[in-house]
């Protein structure tokens, strides 16, 4: 699937929700199913800056497609990098740096966080797409 028609299929699962404790129950479900990271690689390197909970994100480079890793100490941030980590995991480096997020405003997420989540949600997005840089120059 490309990163846009996953995150067609992010917007319609939240759009069966109600409201708002239905949307954060699901972040929560999703958040237990991140492929989550190895323990070597919880260090200061793989944190992501501006975030208020710890969230460690890896990548490695297989078959020219970034494979994401990660956890985090709370978790509704722990269901926010699972979101992105579904979008852009296993994705090109190149689509990943020419996708857009506006899938996280379609489904509200932005303006249903703190100030500091919301900065944070910048943030992971931010790493992921420095990590798909990193690897784009690698293979060019």
């Amino acid at each position: 699937m490309t990163i846009e028609e996953i995150q067609n299929d992010i917007v319609d699962e939240f759009s069966m929700f109600d409201d708002w404790m239905q949307r954060y129950e699901y972040m929560i479900e999703l958040g237990k199913s991140l492929p989550l990271i190895n323990e070597q690689y919880k260090t200061d390197d793989n944190l992501i800056k501006g975030c208020q909970s710890k969230v460690w994100v890896h990548a490695t480079l297989e078959n020219d497609k970034i494979i994401f890793t990660a956890d985090s100490d709370a978790i509704i941030t722990k269901g926010i990098i699972a979101i992105l980590i579904r979008a852009f995991s296993n994705q090109k480096p190149k689509d990943i740096i020419e996708a857009n997020t506006n899938f996280i405003d379609e489904i509200g997420l932005k303006e249903h966080l703190s100030p500091t989540r919301a900065n944070g949600l910048v943030s992971m997005i931010k790493q992921l797409k420095m990590y798909a840089i990193a690897y784009q120059t690698q293979l060019n």
